[in-house]
């Protein structure tokens, strides 16, 4: 099993993408954290702490919202954390259970990988290196973040050091595909040979 880790905007999903192409399983955190708010017990939950202001025009739960939510709050962060991560830790055991023959790699790409516990099940962790000018760049393209809602959001993480330290291996992600795939391919060619 595989752990990315790394800032916000490092590229970890461009990194996930790779494995996948390279014959990986990938569970994604992100996509299923986003599949969570719809399920309607984890909804009503939301609703039942912090009323209907959590909620979009069409009554489905408003990530823009609650982000607002738990990112001024870390009681309300770790509520959100205890109620959304057992839903995607049953969601990834059942895809990697039903993984294909053959798989190279389970990989895991996780915003929260260590902080959630996940580090000492993963054979290896990979820290996702870029520099923060480029990372500020892509979350302002894609999210439409400021600087300032960049540093929030990763407040909100283990320092990056912290998280550079504890990993096996260090891929940089400064925007050369072909590098990226090489340093992604050497990876998996140590870990899981073909």
């Amino acid at each position: 099993m595989i752990g990315l880790v790394g800032g916000v905007g490092s590229g970890k999903s461009e990194l996930a993408g790779i494995f996948r192409s390279e014959g990986c399983e990938v569970s994604d955190s992100d996509r299923l954290s986003h599949e969570a708010l719809l399920d309607p017990a984890i909804a009503s939950s939301l609703r039942a702490r912090w009323g209907d202001r959590v909620l979009s025009a069409s009554g489905a739960c408003d990530r823009r919202r609650i982000a607002e939510i738990v990112f001024s709050s870390e009681s309300d962060r770790r509520f959100l954390e205890a109620l959304i991560h057992p839903w995607i830790a049953a969601r990834r055991e059942a895809a990697f259970a039903a993984a294909p023959a053959g798989t190279r790699a389970l990989v895991i790409d996780a915003p929260l990988l260590l902080e959630a516990g996940l580090g000492p099940a993963c054979g290896r962790v990979i820290f996702v290196d870029c520099p923060l000018e480029i990372r500020q760049a892509r979350v302002a393209a894609s999210r439409g973040w400021s600087p300032a809602e960049l540093a929030r959001r990763e407040a909100a993480q283990w320092p990056l050091d912290r998280k550079r330290a504890l990993a096996d291996h260090v891929i940089r992600n400064d925007g050369d595909p072909a590098s990226l795939r090489a340093q992604v391919r050497a990876v998996l060619d140590e870990v899981s040979p073909v």
